[in-house]
């Protein structure tokens, strides 16, 4: 048994928080240049410029790197070994963000009831997803999601006949609708399988996967790349303004589900797709 306090998170959770908001992760940053290289449209490239011109100036001057600092959601995979001594892990957690966002003077975007509106003044709560693993370590990762491109994001509950061709549609429906909404060049986030409610938070999850690393299910690999391709030629390009990078990448995670469903989620993220993975 390994023992973990409390106080330890909180402190991470405040770094991640701030780092998360002012630099692009490596895997971000390396799509961002090669986009930029590789983007065929005049405007296209003047606006992938600009975006670097921009993580240039955010990470040397300490500026967030989007206005919107996002809802911060945490994944927390938990060793069945490890004890938490110290305090409630959730407080920690909050206890971290609050200090992350009033600290490192990031946009408060968090209301505490959904139609009074009232502002919490410093971005929480955050929303925790909790995972046991084998293990006594604490690996968090912490991904502040910003609302152009959630609101853009969409559940689908498929019939079983649909089948992958169904899948694409929906997938590409999401997209499409999404158009200059979300910010691209995007990354998507897709769910496919479970529930209502385990689709969305896979296609949540799939957005902090590393951009570099694909499916190890042939088909859902084969998947990733077709629906990629596709996505980069509806034209919307950089900015919604027209080109050949819509998207940055499609991460999909599938897990089993019922005889009668068939639920696909499409969470879209914009160009920065900020995430911050550490093990404590």
């Amino acid at each position: 048994m390994r023992t973990i306090e409390v106080a330890e998170i909180t402190r991470n959770i405040k770094e991640m928080c701030i780092e998360a908001n002012h630099f692009l992760s490596q895997d971000m940053d390396e799509a961002m240049k090669r986009a930029a290289e590789e983007e065929k449209a005049p405007l296209g490239r003047q606006i992938l410029g600009q975006l670097q011109d921009n993580l240039k100036i955010a990470g040397e001057d300490m500026i967030p790197i989007c206005q919107d600092t996002g809802m911060t959601v945490v994944f927390l995979e938990v060793g069945q070994e490890v004890h938490f001594e110290g305090g409630n892990l959730a407080e920690a957690v909050n206890e971290g963000v609050r200090q992350g966002y009033v600290e490192g003077y990031l946009r408060k975007s968090v209301v505490k009831d959904p139609l009074i509106r009232e502002n919490t003044k410093d971005n929480t709560p955050a929303v925790i997803h909790y995972d046991i693993v084998p293990g006594d370590h604490l690996k968090i990762t912490v991904a502040p999601k910003g609302f152009g491109s959630e609101n853009m994001s969409r559940v689908f509950m498929l019939k079983p006949a649909d089948g992958i061709e169904g899948v694409k549609q929906a997938i590409m429906t999401a997209v499409k609708d999404a158009g200059p909404n979300a910010c691209p060049p995007m990354v998507v986030g897709v769910g496919i399988g479970g529930t209502f409610e385990k689709c969305a938070l896979m296609a949540k999850r799939a957005l902090t996967r590393s951009l570099d690393e694909h499916s190890s299910v042939p088909y859902v690999r084969d998947l990733e790349e077709e629906m990629l391709e596709q996505i980069n030629k509806t034209g919307i390009g950089p900015g919604g303004l027209g080109g050949t990078t819509t998207a940055l990448a499609v991460n999909i995670d599938t897990y089993p589900t019922h005889i009668a469903g068939l639920p696909v989620a499409v969470n879209i993220c914009c160009h920065v797709n900020r995430h911050v993975v550490r093990v404590v």
